[in-house]
């Protein structure tokens, strides 16, 4: 097909970013703002050799999965991919996601499938927010989300994934910046001061926190912000972020602190957690808890297990393995999360766990490497919960070297889990049982947490 030679198509399937997928005379067209079973009309944006883009113009015939988004800003905004599919829709595709990168990137098939842990209320689950602030073309302030794969802050009074709170908090912002002549954040020109706004949501206790990402190291008039802010209820935490780097990273490493004690608490069953405005907590606490009680269920724990929980963050799994195991040893790369993991061991009682600070394919292969006889570096039981990149090739091997029984592997993309398990059975380990547990509603991501065991293991 050439470019702006019009098409119609029947959309068969999504890509992993939300994109419809759709063939023309056995051509792949890709379009956005469609859904599966869309017979659509549209025009090619972009040819290649073998696929193409296409834009929509019409829908000929809506797909049976097909419904109206509740948040009027859901197609232009990049973070609801599938807001307009029926939720019972989105877990099916979502577990077919899971089946097709299993098998036909590591070639995993014969395990034991598990229903996807869905969603009760698949709206206003994230505790955690991150709003750009930009300048709009009238001289206004623009605080909201990213268009789809790029930088346009689309504004909207209401996200309907985002704890409701947040509409007060960025009300409360926008006014204190207009008010106070507070420029917001120039990318072309590195210029203006506020980047962004974090927010956290103690969902249990309802701790709330509000942390500014500045292009600078000083907030004018912060002490109104304080005394504004304060005026919500449940505010326990403000702080500043300095981010002076020109990077799309949004985080930079210096807290600044201007009310509370830096942190916000909040529980995941009857574990407690003090979260940091650095920390890695998910962002979805009711379905964490089941994914962390199915991690929990595959370790199969008994009070006798030596664990390495690789990844761990603040702790949150650490300290479920720990309360049914006899050690748990936790690693993680951010000082911050190492330092709020071991005060919230301490905050529980919990004394049979201890973190590591540095890179889990580092320090594990490095303890491993001088402990080799220690009943650490023999442990019964390994849990992984590693970034979208998986985990690298020298932590696989080091693990297969210590030989656990079992293996408990989370992961936020299965297709790097596809590829790690693959590498994984071809060194002893077989995968037992799969299951998929939707943390992001009416979005294309999904977690899967995998148990494996070793070849001649119990």
């Amino acid at each position: 097909m050439q470019k702006n030679e019009p098409f119609e198509i029947l959309i068969e399937d999504i890509t992993t970013e939300g994109a419809g997928i759709g063939k023309a005379d056995g051509y792949p067209l890709f379009v956005k703002d469609t859904m599966i079973g869309d017979r659509i009309r549209g025009i090619v944006v972009k040819a290649k050799k073998n696929y193409g883009y296409g834009r929509m113009t019409e829908i000929l015939e809506p797909s049976p999965f097909r419904v109206k988004p509740r948040c009027p800003a859901a197609r232009q905004c990049g973070g609801c991919q599938l807001q307009a599919m029926a939720y019972e829709k989105q877990l099916e595709f979502k577990e077919e996601k899971i089946r097709n990168n299993l098998a036909r990137i590591g070639g995993i098939t014969g395990y034991e499938a598990e229903p996807i842990l869905g969603m009760e209320e698949p709206y206003f689950y994230r505790n955690k927010a991150q709003f750009p602030v930009r300048r709009k073309k009238d001289g206004g302030i623009a605080i909201g989300f990213y268009a789809g794969r790029t930088h346009s802050v689309i504004e909207t009074e209401q996200c309907y994934i985002n704890h409701p709170v947040n509409v007060q908090i960025v009300k409360t912002v926008r006014q204190f910046l207009e008010r106070n002549g507070i420029t917001p954040y120039e990318e072309e020109t590195h210029t203006g001061l506020v980047r962004h706004i974090l927010t956290r949501v103690g969902f249990t206790t309802g701790e709330i926190m509000v942390c500014l990402i500045l292009n600078g190291r000083k907030l004018p008039a912060a002490e109104k912000l304080v005394s504004e802010l304060r005026a919500i209820p449940g505010m326990t935490s403000i702080s500043l972020n300095v981010n002076t780097e020109r990077t799309n990273v949004i985080l930079g490493k210096e807290i600044i602190n201007l009310y509370g004690d830096g942190f916000i608490t909040d529980r995941i069953g009857d574990v407690k957690f003090q979260i940091s405005p650095l920390s890695f907590y998910q962002v979805n606490p009711v379905q964490t808890r089941r994914l962390y009680e199915k991690a929990l269920e595959y370790a199969a724990l008994t009070g006798t297990e030596t664990v390495w929980d690789l990844y761990c963050g603040i702790g949150t799994i650490s300290l479920f393995l720990a309360k049914k195991a006899r050690q748990v040893f936790g690693v993680e790369v951010v000082p911050e999360a190492v330092a709020d993991a071991r005060r919230n061991a301490k905050l529980n009682g919990i004394a049979n766990v201890e973190f590591i600070a540095g890179k889990a394919e580092e320090a594990v292969p490095e303890f491993y490497r001088q402990n080799p006889l220690s009943a650490g570096a023999r442990p019964d039981v390994v849990v992984v919960d590693p970034p979208r990149k998986g985990c690298e090739e020298s932590l696989l091997c080091t693990i297969v070297q210590m030989a656990p029984v079992r293996m408990v592997y989370v992961s936020c993309d299965s297709a790097t889990l596809a590829r790690d398990l693959k590498w994984m059975c071809a060194h002893g380990y077989r995968v037992e049982k799969v299951c998929g547990c939707d943390m992001f509603g009416q979005t294309v991501g999904v977690e899967t947490v995998c148990l494996l065991r070793r070849s001649g293991g119990e």
